[in-house]
Order: C-alpha cells, then structure tokens, then sequence
C-alpha cells in the first residue's frame, strides 16, 4: 500500500513550468533596436533642418555680418582638425602597443603552444609503437596459434 502512496505522490508532482524561450529576448533587442533607429533618424532630421534654417538666415544678413560668422566657422574648422589630428595620434599609439602585445605575449603562448602540440604528437607515436604495436603482434600471434590449434584439432 505504501507503493502505491510513493508513487502516486510522483504522479502528483506538479510538471515542470515550460521553458520560455528566446523569442522574448529578441523582441526586447529588436525593440531597443528601433529605438535606436528612430532617434537617429530624428537627430538627422532636426541637423539638416538647422542646416537648412541657418543657410536661410545667412542669406538674408549682409556681407559684413555673414565674413564674421564665416571667419568663426573657419576658426571651428581649425579645432576640429586639432581635436583629429589629436585622435590619429591616440590611435597610431594604441596600434603600436597592440603590435608590441602581439610579438611580445601572443607569439610566445603560440610558440609553446605549438611545443605541446609536438610533444602530443610524439608521445602519441610513442605509445602506438611501444604498446600498440606489440599488443597487436601478441594477438596476430595468438590467432594464428588457435587457428593452427584448431586445424590440427588439439584444442576440440
């Protein structure tokens, strides 16, 4: 009786929950995507409108007003050109310490890398020449014993 208490109790057991899957987590990845997407495409929008809005302005202001802001610009343009060219030498550094990092630690853990590979390989070869290869032997031997054993009729 007590059997049949054990395993209804097992067939009591609640079933696991379904396991969720993954579609969830790409339905939020997509939605972030989108969001992504359409604020930049706002940010382009309201660029090109200010673009479009300052050209308009400068077209109505006279000559003298329109040299100033133009010899402003011109002065921006000057410090973006530093801000890059400040930006190209931060990464011709960091390419160069990558390439330090590259011949100095890479290329030592491939080499002993390449060390074990070979050690593998010869102590592979070592074992089938050195185990394999008698044990093989021993039973080519054996079988050849019972079989002569059993063409003579000694052994039935």
């Amino acid at each position: 009786m007590e059997e049949n208490h054990v395993t209804d109790t097992k067939t009591e057991q609640q079933p696991n929950p379904p396991i969720q899957p993954a579609i969830s987590e790409t339905a939020e990845a997509s939605k972030t995507d989108r969001k992504t997407v359409v604020l930049l495409v706002i940010g382009v929008v309201l660029l090109v409108g200010i673009a479009i809005a300052a050209l308009v302005l400068l077209l109505n202001q006279t000559a003298d007003t329109t040299s100033h802001i133009r010899d402003i610009f011109i002065i921006l343009m000057a410090l973006e050109s530093l801000v890059i060219g400040v930006a190209l030498v931060i990464l011709i550094i960091q390419l160069a310490i990558l390439i330090n990092l590259l011949q100095n630690e890479i290329k030592p853990i491939i080499h002993s890398t390449n060390e074990t590979v070979n050690t593998v390989k010869g102590t592979a070869e070592f074992l089938s020449n050195n185990l394999s290869e008698p044990v093989i032997k021993l039973n080519e031997y054996m079988a050849s014993f019972k079989k002569l054993l059993d063409i003579l009729k000694i052994g039935k």
